[in-house]
């Protein structure tokens, strides 16, 4: 998608005309500017708004800069665009320090991997810089929040469109204009995927055999219907919800045999309404009436047969039933002394602009906090671990892990090309081997933790072989370090975060979006340093976690099991009983999801 740069002059010429004279230096224009991409205009004001491109109250923009193209996939775009949310409040505009200029620019470096023209993110030092900018601040800031702040008018909102985006919630208080809410029902072609959590309607056999095919294995349910049958319309409610709450588990199909009479023939139905309902592609039942208790107990336990729960959902298990924050290394050490430690690099324009960064976000928050041209610094880290000595790389990486708990940084790594950054930190101490220092092996460990702050980022560790592999080798590298328990605590923490994320899909019914070899060879390790953990109570507590959040719910006859079995991992876990008495409750339940 092309993306532009929309420019507004909210004086309408009077800062070209008077600025001089006021403020004793020269301002062409008080910059409005918003992003454009996909037919769809975004910036920020009353929040992060949006609009159909030139149709907000500023009028025409005076100038459109193309800044690039962006490949993104729209659903990466629109997470992105919510974690921003938390930083881009209402409450925290401010004209000078916060403003559309700044989230424009931390926008644009995510789409594209740079920021928007600095004459513009510089404008309200260059106000502020003067002496009668600087005591007309409150008053500047407090008359034009009537004009920056501005409702978008309803007929300017861009209406739902486009297949549905689930908890992408929404921008100017209605929905995205990338999703829409699930329709009630839908009428299917062949050439199209089959949408979710809705009921089909299909009106000739080919259209019947597409949907009951794409339920082959899984579970399907026809309701036969007509237009002169008064009983059917008291179900039609009933069934539009079975849909919706069956989701991808199962194709909900209505038939009109006023209209499908071929598809009448085909299953001889007399009556209606009739149901019949389908089990991994074969006839499973068939019932006549109007009782909305029945159709909600045969399509339930329709639904249970076609998916089985897993026998450890009959467990209770308060730790590993649970959703669990993943473990970011948040602490903020002496800046000053971190920059020392960098040599010449501490005074890189590009190093002490991160480390502002960083210092303001602590003391003010994030909205006080302007982002920093990040690929100017990732250039600079990229460089370090090409070409510095090893004992002097973990000062940038560690000012990198502090900087990554902001979703603006977490996010414009999870955009950046080939993730040229991730990759090369996650990969150095492993390519070092036993050279590497232990100071760059667990401040990697640490930023590899907080890489996980970023949902869009966590699934691109986990999903990306390029990225999964490098930090598998580190997690497997760190737990043989025998002689640096803190080491192993990291490790410990890194394995937990994968495991937590992956077992969240779990628990959501998804499919694991960490691979089965990944899980083994994760699983493997693990198995293998807790038999050997007697030292490090914080490193047990992780690696138990860990396994239990993959084995929960884990295939039954799945490779993991498998490992399991043969490595003796219950014996293992077991084992650890007698190691802390605050452990036993989690050992407990990690030992009843081990075969």
């Amino acid at each position: 998608m092309e993306v532009e740069l929309y420019v507004y002059d909210l004086s309408q010429g009077l800062a070209r005309q008077m600025s001089q004279n006021l403020l004793g230096t020269q301002i062409d224009a008080v910059y409005h500017t918003a992003v454009i991409f996909g037919g769809i205009e975004y910036f920020f004001g009353a929040g992060i708004q949006q609009t159909y491109p030139g149709a907000t109250h500023h009028g025409r923009p005076m100038e459109v800069i193309p800044l690039g193209k962006t490949d993104l996939p729209m659903e990466i775009i629109l997470e992105y665009l919510d974690s921003l949310r938390q930083v881009y409040t209402v409450e925290s505009y401010d004209l000078f320090t916060h403003n559309c200029n700044n989230f424009t620019n931390d926008f644009a470096m995510f789409l594209l991997g740079k920021g928007i023209p600095n004459h513009i993110t510089s404008l309200p030092q260059t106000v502020l810089n003067t002496p009668f900018g600087q005591m007309l601040k409150p008053q500047l800031d407090s008359a034009m929040r009537g004009i920056t702040q501005a409702p978008v008018a309803p007929a300017a909102i861009p209406q739902s469109s486009g297949s549905s985006r689930a908890g992408h919630g929404n921008l100017n208080g209605v929905r995205d204009p990338h999703s829409s809410s699930i329709s009630s029902s839908s009428h299917v072609n062949g050439d199209s995927e089959l949408p979710t959590g809705q009921v089909h309607f299909a009106t000739t056999l080919k259209k019947l055999d597409i949907l009951l095919a794409s339920a082959q294995n899984s579970c399907a349910v026809i309701f036969f219907t007509s237009a002169t049958c008064p009983p059917c319309k008291l179900v039609y409610p009933a069934y539009e919800e079975l849909a919706a709450e069956a989701g991808d588990k199962a194709v909900l199909i209505k038939v009109d045999l006023s209209e499908a009479y071929e598809i009448g023939s085909r299953y001889q139905v007399r009556a209606t309404p009739t149901f019949m309902s389908f089990l991994k592609g074969e006839k499973e039942n068939e019932w006549v009436g109007a009782s909305e208790g029945q159709l909600r107990g045969n399509v339930r336990m329709l639904i249970q047969m076609a998916h089985p729960p897993h026998p450890h959902t009959s467990l209770r298990l308060h730790t590993l039933q649970r959703r669990h924050r993943t473990v970011t290394y948040a602490k903020i050490p002496p800046l000053d002394k971190l920059m020392g430690k960098m040599g010449s690099r501490g005074t890189d324009p590009a190093v002490t602009a991160l480390k502002d960064f960083i210092r303001t976000r602590e003391a003010s928050g994030a909205s006080d906090a302007a982002l920093p041209s990040l690929p100017t610094f990732t250039s600079l880290l990229n460089q370090s671990i090409d070409n510095d000595p090893p004992d002097s790389l973990f000062p940038l990486v560690d000012l990198l892990r502090c900087a990554l708990v902001d979703p603006r940084v977490s996010g414009f790594l999870a955009a950046e090309h080939a993730h040229s950054t991730v990759l090369a930190v996650l990969s150095k101490p492993h390519g070092l081997g036993e050279n590497c220092p232990y100071s760059l092996r667990i401040v990697t460990l640490q930023l590899a933790c907080n890489l996980f702050t970023s949902s869009i980022l966590a699934t691109q560790l986990l999903q990306d072989s390029t990225l999964c592999t490098p930090l598998l080798q580190l997690i497997t590298s760190s737990l043989l370090d025998t002689a640096h328990p803190p080491v192993r605590v990291a490790a410990a923490s890194l394995a937990f975060n994968m495991a937590a994320v992956n077992h969240v899909r779990r628990l959501d019914g998804k499919e694991d979006v960490l691979s089965e070899q990944s899980q083994v060879e994760l699983l493997a390790s693990l198995l293998e340093t807790i038999a050997n953990e007697n030292e490090s109570k914080d490193s047990v507590r992780g690696l138990l976690t860990a396994i239990g959040l993959l084995m929960y719910e884990a295939p039954r006859d799945g490779e993991l099991v498998q490992l399991c079995q043969a490595l003796g991992a219950k014996e293992s876990v077991v084992a650890k009983q007698t190691f802390s008495a605050n452990l036993k409750d989690l050992v407990t339940e990690v030992e009843q999801v081990l075969p």
